[in-house]
Formats: C-alpha cells, sequence, structure tokens
C-alpha cells in the first residue's frame, strides 16, 4: 500500500464522523428529482473556500463538478455520486428521519453524496500528491427520467476525463463486502402507457358494443410472448403491465382501458426486439378487435455496461487496498434495477460498483422500501474503496 493511499485513509477515518453527520443532514431534508435546490445548495457551499474549481446548474437540474488538478501529469478520473430523494413517507423511526412529509432518502444518495464530499475534500488536502486529476460529479436527478446523467453529459461533464468511476450503497449486501462485474451490469429500461379505446354499451347487449376490457386483457397476455418466444434464452428481459385501469360498473361495457407498464432489458439488441414486437401485437390488437390503441412508448436509460479492463483495475485496486473495513471483494450478479450512471458509460471506460451496508443480525429492507436503512459503516468503506480505485486508475500519464 502507498504512502499516498496510507495518508488518504488516515484522513478519512479522522473524519469519519463529519461523513455520518453530513449524510443524517442530507438524510433529514431530502429533496426528490429536479427539485434540489437545497441539497444542490448545501453541495456548493461545501466547497467554498477549498482549492478546487467548482460550476454549478449543470445540466437541465442542478449539477455540479469540482476539479481537483494533481500535482503531476496522469489521467483525468470523474467519480459520482447522485444526490436526489424518492417520494416516499419514512417509516425507519430513526432520530434523523425525514422532515419533508412525503419524500425520503430511500436509496442511499444521501451516504453517496457523503462519503464523495469528505473524500474529494481529502484530495484537495492532498492534491500536490496526486498523480493525474480528479472531476467530483455531483448528479441530480438519478431517480425519474429522463434523469440528471444525460443531460450532464450533453454538457460537457466528460470533456478531458479518461474514466468514470461510481459506487452505489447496497441494503441488500452484507457489510464489508465490496462487489463489482465486468460488462453488462444493470438493466436498460423503458416504459409505455396504451390506452385501447373501444366502443361503450349496455352489459346485456355486447354485440352492440366493443369491449375495450376484452381487447386489453388480450393484449396483457399478448404482450408476454415477446419475453418467451422472441427473446434469446440467453438473454434478459422482463415487462411488467403495472396498471389496468379499466375500473367502472358491473353492467357497463367500458369503452377505453389504460395500461401501463415497465420494460428491463439487458442488451440494446433486446431492446429493439421488445420495442419492435410491442407494436406489433398492439396492431395485431387493434385489427383483431377493431379497437385504436394509442401508444406511448418510451425508452430511457440505456443497458450499464462496465468497461472490462477498467472493472479489472478497480478489483485489483480493492483486492490490494488493505482497508480493514473491506471483508471481502467478489464478482456479484448483474443487477435488476436500471441507474442513468449508463449514460456516463456509454461515453467513457466506467466502472460502477457496490458496498454492501447490511449488518448481520439485523432487519434488511430492500431499497426504495418506506423502512430502508444503511449501516452508517459502510460510508469509510465507500470512501476507502473509491480511493484505492482511484488511485490506481490515475497512474500513468495521458
Amino acid at each position: 500500500m502507498s504512502k499516498l493511499i496510507e495518508k488518504i485513509y488516515e484522513i478519512l477515518e479522522q473524519k469519519e464522523k463529519r461523513m455520518i453527520e453530513i449524510r443524517r443532514f442530507l438524510h433529514e431534508n431530502p429533496e426528490v428529482s429536479f427539485k434540489e435546490e437545497n441539497t444542490a445548495k448545501f453541495i456548493e457551499d461545501f466547497y467554498k473556500g477549498k482549492d478546487c474549481v467548482v460550476k454549478t446548474n449543470i445540466g437541465i437540474a442542478s449539477g455540479i463538478t469540482v476539479d481537483i488538478q494533481g500535482g503531476s501529469p496522469g489521467k483525468t478520473v470523474a467519480l459520482r455520486a447522485d444526490f436526489d430523494a424518492l417520494p416516499i413517507e419514512e417509516e425507519t423511526g430513526l432520530e434523523f428521519s425525514s422532515k419533508n412529509k412525503g419524500v425520503m432518502h430511500a436509496c442511499g444518495h444521501d451516504a453517496h453524496t457523503a462519503y464523495l464530499l469528505v473524500l474529494a475534500e481529502t484530495l484537495i488536502e492532498v492534491k500536490e500528491s496526486l498523480e493525474g486529476n480528479v472531476r467530483i460529479i455531483h448528479q441530480p436527478a438519478e431517480e425519474a427520467p429522463p434523469g440528471g446523467a444525460e443531460s450532464m453529459v450533453e454538457a460537457g461533464v466528460l470533456d478531458g476525463v479518461d474514466y468514470v468511476l461510481g459506487i452505489h450503497v447496497m441494503s441488500t449486501m452484507p457489510l464489508g463486502s465490496v462487489q463489482y462485474r465486468p460488462n453488462a451490469i444493470q438493466t436498460g429500461r423503458a416504459n409505455f402507457k396504451v390506452t385501447i379505446k373501444g366502443k361503450g354499451g349496455h352489459g346485456s347487449m355486447p354485440h352492440l358494443a366493443n369491449d375495450a376490457i376484452v381487447a386489453g386483457s388480450y393484449f396483457v397476455t399478448s404482450l408476454q410472448t415477446i419475453i418467451s418466444r422472441r427473446i434469446s434464452p440467453f438473454d434478459n428481459a422482463v415487462l411488467t403491465v403495472g396498471s389496468f385501469d379499466g375500473k367502472g360498473a358491473a353492467n357497463i361495457i367500458k369503452e377505453s382501458v389504460t395500461l401501463e407498464g415497465d420494460v428491463r432489458i439487458m442488451s440494446e439488441e433486446a431492446r429493439e426486439i421488445v420495442e419492435k414486437e410491442f407494436k406489433n401485437i398492439s396492431n395485431g390488437i387493434e385489427k383483431m378487435f377493431n379497437v385504436e390503441c394509442d401508444v406511448n412508448y418510451l425508452n430511457d436509460y440505456p443497458v450499464l455496461v462496465n468497461d472490462y479492463d477498467l472493472t479489472m483495475k478497480v478489483k485489483k485496486a480493492l483486492e490490494t487496498s488493505k482497508a480493514k473495513e473491506i471483508k471481502e471483494v467478489v464478482e456479484c450478479d448483474p443487477q435488476t434495477p436500471s441507474e442513468d450512471f449508463a449514460y456516463y458509460a456509454k461515453e467513457k471506460p466506467s466502472c460502477f460498483f457496490y458496498v454492501g451496508a447490511h449488518r448481520e443480525g439485523t432487519p434488511m429492507y430492500p431499497h426504495h422500501n418506506p423502512k430502508f436503512y444503511i449501516d452508517e459503516d459502510a460510508l469509510l468503506i465507500c470512501a476507502k474503496s473509491m480511493a484505492s480505485s482511484l488511485i490506481e486508475c490515475l497512474k500513468g500519464e495521458k
């Protein structure tokens, strides 16, 4: 372990309490996607008086970048953390529970921001010893499409960047476990809304009407054949109809129904197949039942693909880090949620990895649950894991 990493670890350990205090403040004051004005102001104020270059209001929301220039030539590595919360009423009972009704940090973005703020501050303090440059990306609006990442990329936050690194804390992975995976690691996503319009009528005279519920029911079952009969068994995709709005009276044949749902895919090839077949089926339902299908099908987050070579570099850094808090470094399975970090990975070699935050013997709640909880010891693990990965990736002249 290099003297620089030892020094960074030592500073981070001294600042662990502050890291937790920041996380708790953010947890108490969550803001949903595209409305993170106070959070962005808190982040901006954190860097005041520090030897770095700060840019604000980047992209369609309140994105922030912080440039830290090292003392000698090397790569430029971007570190990204998101800072939005979710429209969920918190039920954790924590003494630092959300003060904003109906809004909660139920995915760990408060932890991401807290660890990265303190790590960035530490890197500024040792910047003359850095072999290369660091760009900190504080990103809003990860949770809600179109997301904050795409517009930040379009605004040029990756200009001059060689690699991008990101971490997600995981309430479903054990504390002390750091997990990675090369290649495709998180799903891409699409969503849809379909209104099927028939002809309403009396329940006793169906021959004079055109039942949208019947057409909609066939549509729902037919959609599942896309996954079972059009996607290769060696690929993965999920199609969910999460809402079927056909409520009415028992003796009235519905004139229209609205369906809404979600698509997840693990390859861009599967994305094309699902969309094509979805529209083919809607066209067939129109002809079969003499109805109109108003289809709004929207692709958003890409498949998140980790660069293989960079991921192996991160794996090496984690395995040789000698951070006492890291108990294991293991390859994980692909993760089913989508993540707009994928937009960075489309443009630059990137690695997104995971830090476990569940302490054995305590209740486990998944992300986006009103009782979502992470063990705060994970924050220091995040900071040390990212620091080790960063120093390894900075090596070598550009």
